[in-house]
């Protein structure tokens, strides 16, 4: 785990392996990379939408769907070999607008069913995952690196996607085991935790150039 995220880069890659032979597929009936990331963030507008109806177990298979959907159009841009920097822009823009209407959509459900504190608790964790994913980009726009962390997206989707599984399968938001906010209370801890390393991280690599500005 070279990045120190919950899942290995060696994993990482033999997932992206994988899904070559239907993004090719993809490719040849006339998808484009950009298409498919229109189309992801649809998924996650939908799995928004049933979160805030409290259909909790149909909002955790869509964005569970929709995570494993969104490798498509990256690898479409590889095989066609249309990677472009704007299309790099706009699948990680629409994936962190998607990541935000399903917390909205959640906290909306939430409130729906009478349970402020779920709602508290889902806004407190897009805050952090914000925060994740803010960190990165400004240190990117530095020069520097901020890809390394504990819960990236990837695990972000996977954590919240099983809550909202087991949520809609054992008694909804108000049930005796709590699914969903143990998920949201593991995904606040560990995207706190990701902050924090990447403020350490870029720390000290701002720190590295400074010393070797100083002494070339």
């Amino acid at each position: 785990m070279g990045d120190g995220s919950l899942l290995s880069n060696e994993a990482r890659d033999r997932l992206k392996k994988r899904v070559v032979p239907l993004a090719t597929a993809l490719a040849r009936v006339g998808f484009t990379a950009n298409v498919l990331t229109f189309i992801g963030f649809g998924i996650a507008l939908l799995a928004a939408l049933l979160a805030g109806l409290q259909w909790w177990l149909a909002a955790g298979l869509v964005s569970v769907f929709g995570a494993v959907f969104d490798l498509f159009d990256g690898a479409v841009a590889r095989v066609t070999g249309t990677t472009s920097t704007f299309g790099a822009f706009l699948d990680s823009t629409f994936d962190r607008w998607g990541e935000g209407f399903l917390y909205s959509g959640i906290a909306a459900g939430c409130m729906g069913a009478g349970n402020a504190g779920a709602a508290v608790l889902a806004v407190l964790t897009l805050n952090s995952a914000v925060m994740v994913s803010y960190t990165r980009a400004r240190a990117e726009g530095l020069g520097l690196k901020g890809d390394v962390g504990i819960a990236p997206r990837p695990e972000r989707v996977a954590i919240l996607g099983a809550g909202l599984v087991l949520c809609g399968l054992w008694g909804g938001i108000g049930a005796t085991i709590p699914w969903l906010q143990i998920a949201m209370g593991v995904l606040l801890f560990l995207t706190t935790i990701t902050v924090f390393q990447r403020i350490v991280h870029v720390r000290r690599q701002a720190h590295d150039q400074q010393r070797g500005s100083e002494n070339p």
